[in-house]
């Protein structure tokens, strides 16, 4: 038998097709364990040779998910933060092109002693010290470890060598969960686990037995195809999991946990079983069922090129901040996504921002949509609609204001005119020294900094307190040079670091809520405890 305090590890692997919702089955299984009082951690590997998630276009890989310690992760690490109610660091986060350049720096730094380095057992090794050294980092007795990709792909194959290795080396510490997809094809019309076969028969040719079987699908697992499972894919039949598409992704845990999958991974552990508390899921769950009364907000933005499918996910964290802000006040979210070029084609159609309840602004970078973006802003401003600008939009909130209530028509960013006689914001001198020499990688201000708030603003009531911590990703700031005439105007500037006076956060006194941040609040918001300034503009909206 295997003592309790070994630590354990379950990778979690997926079959069929990618987006099948390894993240939340990951971040759910820590929710779980956490609920049996565990103390739990969870990482994520990403197949790309990009070193950090920064670099990929968020059109295509989604959001970049910013660690306290200025990681720049994939989105999924953000399900881990939200369902475990925990911060994680870059230990928790790895990538083909990080694990190679660590290997290959340590071979440049001879600390393999001369022998020959090579990609197996090397790299494998390495990625085993990295879930090693995350596991440690936050006493953990269960780590979950979600490959990216799919099962049978030529990239993630050195990480489920890793796994294997570990499973090999110690046998009861180590499971192995396969999420996989079971299609109905709609001529046929009946649920098809042959797929599924397929993705198992990959992971047994890499030396890999799948525990448990996570079966995602349009409806529940039956009995003639869980059984199927069970015989072709050699699971045990209650080691195959219905997990049916849901509502919400909040409900996830619950429907695991109704069949009993924490325990069932605790015995396949050498783990004693014990009882989940899920009461406060279950209350969470009752409230977004509750809220019946719609919020309707309006984002506004422009990384909408590329058709419904990729949008939720570049702003993935801002849309579960909004629903986690509107639950609390017991409203429905309708979020409907507004192309700020739209504006730019036709002056008129900003009227139709009269019929939300708020506006957002989120991040972004580049030049296209930002006239139309300013336009939103000044509606909202003058129309008293509450209003909440994420970075890019806290910048153009000031550019805004710079122009139509400062007289300043030619004020704008760098970023979008180089030129202008008053840039109202700026890059500073550091930032300007990497843009001139290619450095974009990891570069920007990212991660948490301090900021310290005004007294007796909306914001410093929102948080109820002096001194916060925020997370960053941005290479251009607010210019100092206009602040004491913006705040005369209005625009009150009501957070700034401490350490580099720079300005962090904006609000106008006249209004209900108007507020930009220079930082991303949507990082440290939680299911259920919203972020203050999600909540406060919500509490606003829903007036």
């Amino acid at each position: 038998m295997s003592k309790s305090h070994h630590p354990k590890f379950i990778f979690v692997v997926g079959g069929v097709l990618s987006g099948v919702g390894k993240g939340v089955t990951t971040a759910s299984l820590g929710a779980i364990f956490k609920a049996k009082g565990m103390r739990v951690t969870a990482l994520k590997i990403d197949p790309y040779v990009n070193v950090d998630a920064g670099t990929m276009n968020p059109i295509e890989h989604g959001e970049v998910f910013v660690t306290d310690d200025r990681d720049e992760t994939d989105q999924d690490m953000g399900n881990y933060e939200r369902f475990l109610d925990v911060d994680l660091d870059s230990n928790s986060y790895m990538t083909t092109g990080r694990v190679y350049l660590t290997v290959i720096e340590n071979e440049r730094a001879m600390k393999y002693k001369g022998k020959c380095v090579q990609v197996v057992p090397d790299v494998p090794k390495e990625v085993i010290r990295r879930i090693a050294t995350a596991a440690k980092n936050h006493r953990a007795e269960i780590t979950i470890i979600e490959v990216g990709g799919t099962v049978g792909e030529y990239e993630n194959i050195l990480f489920l060598e890793a796994a294997r290795m570990m499973k090999l080396a110690n046998p009861a510490d180590v499971a192995f969960v396969l999420v996989s997809y079971l299609p109905i094809p709609s001529h046929l019309g009946e649920m098809k686990t042959k797929p599924t076969q397929h993705a198992a028969r990959a992971l047994n040719s890499v030396g890999i037995n799948s525990d448990v079987i996570i079966a995602r699908g349009e409806y529940a697992l039956d009995k003639p195809r869980l059984e199927k499972l069970a015989v072709f894919c050699g699971v045990k039949p209650e080691h195959c999991i219905s997990a049916p598409d849901v509502p919400s992704i909040y409900q996830i845990p619950l429907t695991l946990e109704e069949q009993n999958l924490g325990n069932k991974l605790l015995k396949i552990l050498n783990l004693k079983t014990r009882p989940s508390n899920l009461k406060p899921w279950q209350d969470f769950l009752k409230r977004i069922q509750s809220s019946t009364r719609e919020v309707k907000i309006a984002v506004v933005g422009k990384y909408f090129g590329t058709g419904d499918y990729t949008l939720a996910d570049s702003y993935h964290s801002v849309i579960e901040s909004i629903k986690h802000a509107a639950w609390f006040n017991d409203r429905k979210p309708i979020l409907d996504w507004i192309d700020s070029e739209e504006f730019e084609r036709d002056e008129n159609s900003i009227k139709k921002l009269s019929r939300y309840d708020g506006v957002i602004v989120p991040g972004g970078f580049g030049t296209r949509g930002i006239e139309g973006i300013i336009r939103a802003i000044q509606y909202a401003r003058e129309h008293k609609i509450p209003f909440l600008g994420l970075c890019y939009g806290m910048q153009l909130a000031t550019i805004e204001f710079a122009r139509n209530v400062l007289g300043k028509k030619d004020a704008n960013t760098v970023e979008v005119n180089p030129q202008t006689t008053d840039p109202i914001i700026f890059i500073n001198p550091v930032q300007a020294k990497n843009v001139r020499t290619n450095k974009y990688g990891g570069t920007m201000r990212l991660g948490a900094y301090d900021c310290a708030l005004r007294q007796g603003t909306k914001t410093q009531k929102a948080y109820e307190m002096d001194l916060i911590s925020e997370r960053h990703r941005h290479r251009y700031e607010f210019n100092n040079a206009y602040r004491a005439e913006m705040d005369a105007a209005g625009l009150q500037v009501v957070g700034i670091n401490p350490e580099t006076d720079l300005v962090e956060i904006v609000e106008l006194s006249d209004h209900p809520f108007f507020v930009g941040t220079q930082f991303h609040p949507e990082f440290k918001s939680r299911p259920m405890r919203p972020h203050p300034l999600f909540r406060e503009f919500i509490k606003a909206a829903k007036k």
